[in-house]
């Protein structure tokens, strides 16, 4: 009888931790601007989720681990901009499903957040319209003839900022100017491309001007330049560098003050006469859009820099670099290598070294294009028309094989036999050869 009532007490301790465990949906929020959607579900407690784009019709289905309703959330709210509804239950595993139906396809991003002054745990799911998401720059007047991607070199430091020094007396304002060049005068050989350079000499220019300079010719791409020094001249390796989630926050306050006096413009979409909390949403959504294609294409420049040398960091590192905080232009830095170490110094020198970091730095540029193109460019217009090769797509969270056959105007079919495909089942991360023939 002891051993019966232990047991019915363990197992009542049990389920009353387990109730205890669940987090709870406290509020769903909803915003709307042009084709960009946020969704927010207010947490008790951050838990796991997964996110499913199914067709037919268009709906996402975001299921959440161990989690409930709170009581006092009596009803979902009206749905706006791409969700038609939002509709909630419990699934046969026991995780609470939400669904959001959609009034046409998307392509979604999704995150969690901690808690702040205002809100608690936070799961955040950015939608876009279909097509639109690595569309972080406004479209060209010059859709017809398709426009030059522009890409906007930075070479670090200059005038009475020297940067790094090498024992050589090497000095990486000059390497980063060398490269710099080096660089702009391939991308311009490019079909396609165009560069800006923002220092063309020894002279500084201050931070916030440089993207200033990158947004002024509205550039698609803002790299900048640089060669790195540590106290250890052993470190050895280039580096890429893309804007730490952190560091971004700065910038929107920023502009979120700016926006009282001026009108501050992103993606296209005033901010004066905007709200404050949806200012922060049109911020927060250009601002992930434009960090995501920063951490693709640098991946992609930092697979192609290990091709020719050490890499310290093999893929892309995440820092709160000032030069790097532009809320809706994808930004990498690059650090060719340690200046500091003695051999590394003597190859940054070198006129035939510096070539190939600069046609390193443009392999992987052109390699994020050429998958990502800006729909009104010249690119995009011929890898739609006569594409010549193959190009690797990169799963991400609310990829599906139909979205991704659409958007490169294949066949899922295809896709599905070129990656040995027996269903339409992808992971995050996985990436898949995209099979492009002449004519599509």
């Amino acid at each position: 009888m002891a051993l019966f009532r232990s047991t019915t007490l363990l197992l009542l301790t049990l389920i009353t931790s387990v109730a205890t465990a669940a987090s709870q949906v406290e509020n769903v929020r909803i915003w709307s601007e042009n084709d960009k959607t946020r969704v927010v579900l207010d947490l008790s407690k951050s838990t796991p989720h997964t996110i499913i784009t199914l067709r037919g019709p268009d709906r996402l289905v975001i299921d959440l681990t161990d989690s409930r309703l709170a009581d006092a959330l009596r009803a979902m709210p009206s749905g706006a901009g791409a969700v038609r509804r939002i509709r909630s239950g419990v699934s046969a595993d026991g995780k609470l499903r939400v669904v959001l139906d959609l009034s046409h396809a998307v392509r979604s991003r999704s995150f969690t957040t901690g808690p702040n002054s205002s809100y608690g745990d936070r799961l955040v799911i950015d939608l876009h319209k279909s097509g639109n998401l690595q569309t972080v720059k406004r479209a060209s007047e010059n859709f017809t003839k398709g426009r030059d991607i522009v890409i906007a070199i930075d070479p670090g430091h200059g005038g009475h900022d020297p940067g790094a020094i090498g024992r050589g007396k090497t000095r990486e304002k000059d390497v980063a100017l060398a490269i710099g060049r080096e660089l702009a005068r391939r991308i311009n050989a490019e079909p396609g491309m165009k560069a800006i350079m923002v220092r063309d000499g020894d002279y500084y220019v201050d931070h916030r001007k440089r993207t200033d300079i990158a947004r002024r010719n509205k550039a698609d791409l803002f790299v900048s330049v640089h060669a790195d020094a540590v106290e250890d001249r052993r470190a050895r390796g280039a580096s890429v560098y893309a804007l730490s989630t952190k560091g971004a926050s700065d910038e929107e306050a920023k502009l979120l003050a700016e926006r009282e006096n001026a009108s501050v413009q992103i993606g296209g979409v005033a901010l004066n006469d905007k709200d404050a909390v949806l200012a922060e949403v049109l911020l927060d959504l250009s601002q992930n859009a434009a960090l995501s294609a920063s951490l693709d294409v640098g991946n992609k420049v930092a697979s192609e820099l290990g091709r020719i040398g050490k890499m310290h960091r093999k893929t892309v590192q995440t820092a709160g670099f000032l030069v790097l905080k532009s809320p809706d232009m994808p930004s990498i830095l690059v650090e060719t290598a340690y200046i500091s170490n003695p051999e590394e110094e003597k190859r940054l020198r070198d006129k035939k070294h510096q070539a190939r970091i600069a046609n390193s730095v443009l392999a992987g540029i052109r390699n994020y294009f050429y998958t990502n193109p800006p729909p009104d460019t010249r690119i995009a217009m011929e890898v739609r028309k006569s594409p010549t090769r193959q190009v690797r797509h990169v799963i991400a969270r609310g990829d599906t094989i139909s979205e991704i056959a659409q958007r490169y105007n294949v066949s899922a079919t295809s896709i599905r036999a070129a990656n040995k495909l027996s269903n339409d089942n992808i992971r995050i991360g996985q990436t898949l050869s995209i099979p492009i023939f002449a004519g599509n």
